[in-house]
């Protein structure tokens, strides 16, 4: 949506292939993607706050997109690289999915909690992912790591949601469902992204899906009229600094570290993105947006995160034991 935030194919992937990629030659480049996504992801969810707090969200994750989808595309087109009729039908496909409601809802979650909340929820895509993709076989492959992953993450949501957010009055209740419709809306595209005519070349991934997304959110921003009070010139240095991030950073380098990791490693190696970014979302909202972090959260923080580990050792269980 992650994400992250901006999403996790660990699960799926996991279920679908044991196949690893040959690796990159650059032991650094390597480091600096996987810093990319551990690091930067977490970070922008105290970009996307210090940006909504002066332009409005939609409008905010549609320029996001549409600049960081331009400039991916441009780079793909200068390598030779066309996309394809196939490829452009799916990338509505998983523009809706992705950044239409999932990041649209995030963005607009923002408004409506704090960074660090809005992490952990989250945070529990591969959960979604494991239920979802599951439900798309129509079988549901179970072990104790698992199950114990499942209950503990659903349990931390609920241990989130009724003593840190119904406490806080009707828009952090809308905020939160909002972000946990993001996160299954991002889960749902993943499932359909690795049965699409995207895969294997990340460039184009990146670049088709954040322009079919960035229209959708611009167009939605505009019939929903985000516009109405909206004035460019009162924007505050801040916002637009933080609007430069998320685009510089937090789409066109994280997302496309992402997409290359995808393609070389091990799914439950490139997962490891999602025990850190809520440790450090949590942390930058404490430090710089001054955030309340009770024992609450650092509980239900706790739990959401052992939660993803055991999902994740469960799925490598499962592909270990179809490898024999």
């Amino acid at each position: 949506m992650n994400v992250s935030g901006e999403g996790n194919t660990a699960v799926l992937e996991a279920m679908e292939t044991t196949a690893v990629s040959k690796a990159p030659a650059s032991r650094l480049a390597v480091l600096g993607a996987f810093a990319a996504t551990w690091v930067i992801w977490g970070s922008t969810y105290l970009a996307i706050w210090y940006a909504v707090t002066a332009i409005p969200p939609l409008y905010t994750a549609g320029i996001r997109h549409l600049t960081a989808g331009s400039i991916l595309l441009g780079w793909a087109l200068a390598k030779g690289q066309r996309p394809t009729w196939p490829q452009i039908r799916a990338s509505v496909v998983i523009g809706f999915l992705f950044f239409l409601v999932g990041h649209g809802t995030l963005h607009w979650a923002e408004t409506q909690v704090s960074t660090g909340l809005a992490s952990l929820l989250i945070a529990t895509e591969p959960i979604w992912v494991f239920l979802m993709a599951s439900a798309v076989e129509k079988r549901l492959r179970m072990n104790l790591f698992l199950l114990a992953g499942v209950i503990m993450g659903l349990a931390g949501v609920a241990l989130l949601l009724c003593r840190d957010v119904l406490s806080s009055g009707r828009g952090a209740v809308w905020g939160a469902l909002a972000c946990l419709i993001g996160g299954i809306s991002w889960s749902a595209g993943i499932i359909y992204s690795r049965r699409s005519h995207l895969s294997g070349s990340p460039l184009l991934l990146s670049a088709l899906s954040l322009l079919a997304g960035s229209v959708m959110l611009l167009t939605t921003a505009t019939v929903l009229g985000e516009y109405r009070g909206f004035v460019v010139r009162n924007v505050p240095v801040r916002a637009w600094l933080a609007l430069a991030y998320l685009v510089i950073f937090g789409s066109v380098i994280a997302f496309t570290a992402y997409n290359c990791l995808m393609e070389r490693y091990s799914p439950t190696l490139v997962a490891t993105h999602t025990y850190v970014n809520p440790i450090v979302a949590v942390l930058l909202g404490w430090w710089f947006a001054k955030e309340r972090v009770s024992v609450n959260v650092l509980l239900s923080a706790g739990m959401v995160i052992a939660a993803v580990f055991l999902v994740d050792r469960g799925m490598a269980r499962l592909e270990t034991g179809e490898a024999k």
